[in-house]
């Protein structure tokens, strides 16, 4: 990937600040190792931060996830629906985010009329761990990537034991702090959160299927 300027609050630091990012993947390799940061503030300006994913942690690369954008039916059915109608669907750079031990990409897809009009932000494609989703605004793509898979609307829910109804209120209040930092700009308050979330979810998740 060509490195990109970003405005982020690196891990282990009180604030936001703006920095070149390039991901690092080995070579002959997909999956990511590490990203360097090139800080650009004073009075750190010029330092570079190699940070190192655990060697036991299988984090996805940028190509890796580029192809499971690919191989989404629901994505691939879209775009070429577009295509049809005559529209040319233009895929903007794919942002890698560091979140706390994860990352989070996000990748805008633009579509431009065949008269030569400029193009228009349609859609939000995002990407976590193993899920990818596309929806019309970034606040979407995070609801729906980071939904319980299996969760009905509050009217239809069927009846759970305690420990399920406490954990997921739980989750919902850390997905609603996300959001709230999110609206704030805050990517690390942004990020704890989410964590906190993908966890309930995994022990949600973990807890349905003993039953």
């Amino acid at each position: 990937m060509v490195p990109y300027y970003i405005i982020l609050r690196l891990p282990g630091e009180p604030q936001a600040e703006f920095f070149l990012m390039l991901p690092m993947v080995p070579t002959q390799r997909q999956n990511m190792i590490a990203w360097l940061a090139a800080r650009c503030d004073q009075p750190n300006y010029g330092k570079l931060i190699v940070y190192e994913f655990p060697k036991d942690k299988l984090v996805f690369g940028p190509f890796q996830i580029e192809a499971r954008i690919n191989q989404d039916t629901e994505i691939s059915r879209q775009l070429s629906l577009w295509n049809q109608l005559g529209s040319r669907v233009i895929r903007g750079h794919l942002m890698v985010i560091p979140i706390e031990n994860s990352i989070l990409y996000v990748s805008p897809l633009y579509l431009r009329a065949e008269s030569g009009q400029l193009p228009e932000l349609k859609r939000v494609i995002a990407a976590y761990g193993d899920r990818v989703v596309m929806e019309a605004t970034l606040t979407d793509a995070l609801a729906a990537l980071f939904r319980e898979p299996t969760q009905a609307s509050p009217a239809t829910r069927a009846p759970v034991g305690g420990v399920e109804t406490d954990r997921a209120l739980e989750a919902l209040s850390h997905y609603d702090r996300a959001m709230e930092q999110l609206k704030a700009g805050d990517w690390g308050g942004f990020g704890a959160e989410l964590d906190r979330l993908r966890s309930l979810l995994k022990e949600l998740s973990q807890h349905s299927d003993r039953h």
